[in-house]
């Protein structure tokens, strides 16, 4: 009989990923409360506090405490004080929240009792959620926009938490893309943040609190072959919520939350192969959305970056271009669109997410 090798989608090391260990590590040898228990656990064991095993664990407890009160406080000097976040004052807005993404965090605050409107082509892929109301919007069109605002404003409320999550991709190399998909691209991935921000900021700058999400992508930082249009659209989000978060600097009520994902394993990119899933990872939807709930909810800005090398890409310009060109070979960054699929229904590729 001959061997059949197991399926790698059967394999039990398919989820073993450099971000679990990390997590696993932050829990246990790098968390302080552990550091702290090794000492104490030799002094419980009549060792000597001069002896150099246990004056070894007191610098490896202190240097992680340390480190543990210098983020707190590189936290509090980036962000500022947080705002009190009461979800039975809050009304949010998402757009692009008729699935993937979007859809898990609408649903999470409908079952929590906030007021949630999404903004979407589509209806609910989920046909309804408890708390959620949806209003035909493509956010693309700053006179849509515009309109649904004035709905929102006398159905549910003046909007306090802004969710800015709509996007589309084309997933073509630039000479196959026409004109129209160029514009399309921009306007859904770019300029609709422009529309909805300028739409619902003036309303939160007078009810004295806000929180504007961005959700990005590590593609922006790093360009990718097929997503041109893609890319330059999520760069210019990212650089948008970094000088609007400037700009507020003077209204500290008002706090940003920037999220850079990798990969999701969503219909959006569907087909996209990950060159390495131990170091890159596909994101699990409810993954992201655990990390933006948790963030909003602390009534702090943020920035968020997952996986881990996301939180490292920008150091990757520091090295020599030659060196980047070998280092984007071996990650495969620009490989992994040749399969890309998107949404399988026709004309879908489009749609929001």
């Amino acid at each position: 009989m001959n061997y059949q090798p197991r399926s790698r989608e059967l394999s039990w090391a398919k989820p073993l990923s450099v971000d679990l260990l990390l997590k696993v590590l932050n829990v246990t040898f790098l968390h302080p409360f552990v550091g702290w228990m090794v000492p104490l656990c030799m002094r419980a064991q009549a060792m000597k506090w001069s002896h150099p095993a246990i004056q070894i664990a007191i610098g490896y407890a202190s240097l992680l405490t340390a480190w543990y009160f210098l983020d707190v406080l590189n936290k509090q000097i980036a962000f500022s004080k947080p705002r009190k976040v009461d979800f039975s004052d809050e009304v949010i807005v998402i757009t692009g929240g008729a699935s993937g993404l979007g859809l898990l965090i609408a649903e999470v605050y409908g079952m929590r009792g906030a007021t949630v409107a999404v903004l979407d082509v589509k209806d609910l892929e989920s046909g309804e959620a408890r708390g959620v109301s949806v209003y035909k919007c493509d956010v693309g069109n700053k006179d849509q926009v515009a309109k649904v605002a004035i709905e929102i404003e006398r159905d549910l409320g003046t909007p306090t938490i802004l969710i800015n999550n709509a996007a589309i991709v084309n997933g073509k190399p630039l000479m196959d893309l026409s004109l129209d998909e160029i514009d399309r691209n921009f306007r859904v991935n770019l300029l609709s943040h422009f529309y909805t921000t300028k739409t619902f900021l003036p309303g939160m700058i007078r009810s004295g609190q806000g929180t504007i999400v961005t959700i990005s992508s590590v593609i922006g930082q790093t360009g990718a072959a097929q997503l041109t249009d893609y890319a330059a659209a999520k760069a210019g989000i990212t650089a948008l919520h970094k000088s609007l978060a400037a700009e507020l600097k003077s209204t500290p009520e008002i706090k940003t939350i920037l999220v850079s994902p990798g990969q999701l394993s969503t219909p959006l990119f569907n087909g996209v192969q990950t060159p390495n899933s131990f170091f890159a990872p596909v994101l699990e939807p409810v993954d992201v959305a655990k990390e933006v709930i948790a963030a909003i909810d602390s009534g702090s800005s943020a920035v968020l970056a997952m996986p881990l090398y996301a939180r490292w890409i920008d150091w990757m310009n520091v090295f020599p271009v030659g060196v980047q060109a070998i280092l984007r070979g071996m990650c495969g960054v620009d490989a992994g669109m040749k399969t890309f699929q998107g949404r399988s229904a026709p004309g879908e590729k489009e749609s929001l997410i």
